[in-house]
């Protein structure tokens, strides 16, 4: 889907898996800990999280969750010469090319700034709290109208309404205001 001008940026997420080299677990952790902390400057980036291989395991693998701003932001530090210097600096502690896979849709929605994701069941709850008024809001409204059609061209105009609602309105809105109550120990 493209935007038009007219649109606020949209946000982008990143998980990013990157395999440590035999033996160098701790120099890349060390390394990626300096990078976390000096790429949270960036004016478009608006936090990263690092998970950590499991000690005292065979497991190599670090993960990154980033977020930017927007798609310009994420190209820009991408393009960054502190990215660049990154690079150089964990070549040869990185095994083969990172992997870095957009998150999209809800999952989305829950990460944010430097904090884990919250359990799922909040998540859940969450989810549904968007989705009941969703649903309920758009079945009242359109299903009167539409009654000349089949049931499930119905369902299916009644549920594209409430995915764009979702999308666009209730899920960056209720994410924002159960922020803390997601967050919280």
């Amino acid at each position: 889907m493209t935007t038009s001008p007219q649109d606020p940026p949209q946000p982008v997420h990143l998980a990013i898996t990157l395999r440590a080299r035999e033996g160098k677990v701790a120099a890349l952790e060390e390394a990626l800990l300096r990078f976390v902390k000096r790429s949270l400057d960036d004016q478009g980036a608006t936090g990263v999280h690092l998970f950590r291989p499991v000690s005292g395991t065979d497991n190599r693998e670090f993960q990154l969750h980033r977020s930017f701003r927007s798609e310009d932001h994420k190209r820009d530090f991408y393009q960054s010469e502190m990215y660049q210097q990154y690079q150089r600096e964990t070549a040869d502690l990185i095994e083969g090319p990172a992997t870095i896979r957009p998150l999209h849709g809800f999952e989305a929605f829950f990460r944010g700034g430097h904090q884990p994701p919250p359990p799922r069941w909040k998540m859940a709850v969450v989810t549904w709290l968007g989705v009941f008024p969703a649903v309920l809001l758009w079945s009242r409204l359109l299903s009167p109208r539409l009654t000349a059609l089949h049931p499930v061209a119905v369902t299916a105009i009644v549920t594209m309404f409430v995915v764009i609602t979702l999308a666009w309105v209730i899920m960056p809105w209720l994410t924002k205001l159960a922020r803390p109550w997601l967050h919280a120990k």
